[in-house]
């Protein structure tokens, strides 16, 4: 489709505003532009239609299913939308004086105790903007705790395979050496790897649990024992969250300090750039190094962001907990996990789960093999499930499983669309055998099919020049 530049004719225009009942004033000569500014020029139908074009062209949980692993793009009620709608919240300023906007401190409050409650953690800062600004801002207390004792020895972070990304990037950007453990055959952390690279040096683990491949790690009470034996604290990565908040609690396994992706796992849709929420949560001796706006918090430590964070994805995460309650939110969990493992015993049989076992949330298929035999990629699965209505699974990840595709088929959906997905994954595995060079050009039916990424990733187009 063409870009709303490329449809633009001079002169069009709509109407919108009233005539002005006002004096009108010019401004100074100097504050004038020289050319007016390059902006489109449509009449409103156009401009109806070109976002209606593009809306066509999106595919979201609102157009089918949506099992991007590790992503949890569930259903987004609008009733938290609703809330965060409220004019005596969505119109306050940050700068308000606090006897004037004592709701949104209650809201906040509120907030805190709730997700407190629901990971185990004694504070909570929401200033932290999205995941991995989380993840810095909790390593950040791990460091300051271990500073404020004299033990600057402690300069490692010991990071598993099977964590996400982000993990040891955001321990490089604090400063610390990561030690990278690999996974055990089971792909839960290995003891003995663990054991092996413990010592006085050792800040802190970072860890996911369920882990990336959606296993509970069956041995997290002994790895947080570990740790802390060898003085070093632990953080959760609360990504895989949805798998079990209501049913365990981070802190009662024996980790430190949390981050929460608001923005995934607490209703607000997250994916094209924000706003998110990467609420980080602590044990009552890492609070005094939580950051402190002197505007919200009344305090003049560390932070990470201006005032509260984003104020009005908290207050959407409040009305998500509030809405389910203390029995909906364990049963969301259940409800993800129930799905999970329905689906992937559906896909068995066909497509190879890399861990034939009890998953959690989510699963991860390894394609290796059916490559071998076929040819056809993990890629070539997910670009052809494109044509079926499917978004994709996650594609590659977890490193430690090649050829993956990672689902997480979140509470949401219903055994109907279960059944439909693994209808759709038998038909493209029998595919691969019968007419590989099909699913290698897939998608077929898209608005685009196969852009060099490579070439997008490295130089983007991220402006119109007109001409």
């Amino acid at each position: 489709m063409k870009l709303v530049f490329e449809k633009s004719v001079p002169g069009r225009h709509t109407t919108m505003l009233p005539a002005c009942d006002v004096e009108e004033v010019a401004l100074p000569q100097a504050l004038v532009r020289e050319t007016a500014p390059a902006l489109p020029e449509l009449s409103e139908t156009e401009v109806s239609r070109h976002y209606t074009e593009l809306c066509q062209h999106v595919h979201g949980v609102n157009c089918g299913f949506y099992p991007l692993g590790s992503c949890t793009m569930k259903y987004n009620p609008r009733i938290d939308e609703e809330a965060a709608n409220l004019p005596g919240f969505a119109n306050v300023h940050p700068l308000a004086p606090a006897h004037t906007v004592p709701g949104c401190y209650e809201a906040l409050d509120t907030a805190r105790k709730y997700l407190c409650e629901i990971t185990g953690m004694d504070d909570m800062t929401f200033q932290p903007a999205a995941g991995a600004h989380g993840e810095f801002t909790g390593v950040l207390l791990i460091k300051q705790y271990h500073e404020s004792r004299g033990d600057t020895k402690r300069n490692k972070i010991i990071v598993p395979d099977s964590a996400h990304g982000t993990n040891p990037a955001t321990a490089a950007m604090c400063g610390y050496q990561i030690v990278n453990i690999a996974s055990a055959p089971n792909g839960c952390v290995d003891l003995d790897a663990l054991k092996a690279v413990l010592g006085d040096d050792t800040a802190g683990l970072m860890l996911t649990n369920p882990n990336t491949v959606g296993i509970f790690d069956e041995n997290i009470l002994e790895i947080t024992r570990l740790v802390h034996e060898a003085g070093g604290l632990c953080y959760y990565d609360g990504a895989n969250l949805n798998a079990v908040m209501g049913v365990a609690r981070p802190g009662d396994m024996g980790f430190d300090c949390i981050h929460l992706n608001l923005h995934k796992t607490f209703a607000t849709p997250h994916g094209g750039g924000g706003p998110g929420a990467g609420a980080v949560g602590c044990k009552d001796f890492l609070a005094p190094y939580l950051p402190k706006s002197a505007t919200m918090d009344g305090g003049n430590g560390i932070q990470v962001r201006g005032f509260a964070g984003n104020f009005l994805v908290v207050i959407k995460a409040l009305a998500y907990v509030m809405t389910l309650g203390k029995e909906g939110i364990p049963e969301a969990s259940k409800n993800a996990v129930l799905n999970a493992n329905y689906l992937q015993a559906k896909i068995k049989g066909t497509f190879t789960p890399a861990f034939d076992r009890i998953c959690m949330h989510e699963f991860v298929l390894d394609l290796s093999q059916y490559k071998k035999e076929t040819g056809v990629s993990a890629l070539d699965v997910a670009k052809s499930l494109i044509d079926y209505g499917m978004h994709p699974p996650t594609m590659y990840f977890p490193l430690i499983v090649h050829e993956a595709l990672m689902l997480e088929p979140t509470e949401t959906e219903s055994k109907e669309t279960l059944d439909w997905a693994a209808d759709v994954f038998r038909q493209l595995y029998e595919l691969g055998f019968k007419d590989p060079e099909f699913m290698h050009n897939a998608p077929h039916n898209a608005q685009i099919s196969r852009p060099d990424e490579v070439r997008a990733a490295r130089t983007p187009i991220l402006r119109y020049q007109k001409g």
